[in-house]
């Protein structure tokens, strides 16, 4: 059977990718590039789910909403 799930990518100060995946808590992982970031989370993903399977509960579906959101600054703030 085949899932999708929402993946966020962050770029890393130092260098790299960190990577989560939302609908599952505690889902990360990280690589070096942004390839390898998703394939290390995309294998990050396979392992949390056959965890869950493995212990019969139910496969987690994703519940997600994406909103930006636009937020002003007053005038006198100083970056």
């Amino acid at each position: 059977m085949t899932y999708r799930y929402t993946v966020i990518l962050e770029r890393e100060a130092d260098g790299g990718f960190h990577a989560y995946c939302p609908a599952l808590k505690g889902c990360h992982s990280q690589g070096d590039s942004l390839d390898e970031a998703v394939a290390n989370i995309r294998e990050a993903i396979e392992v949390y789910l056959e965890s869950v399977a493995e212990q019969g509960e139910p496969i987690p579906q994703e519940d997600l909403l994406i909103k930006p959101v636009e937020v002003a600054l007053w005038a006198g703030c100083r970056f």
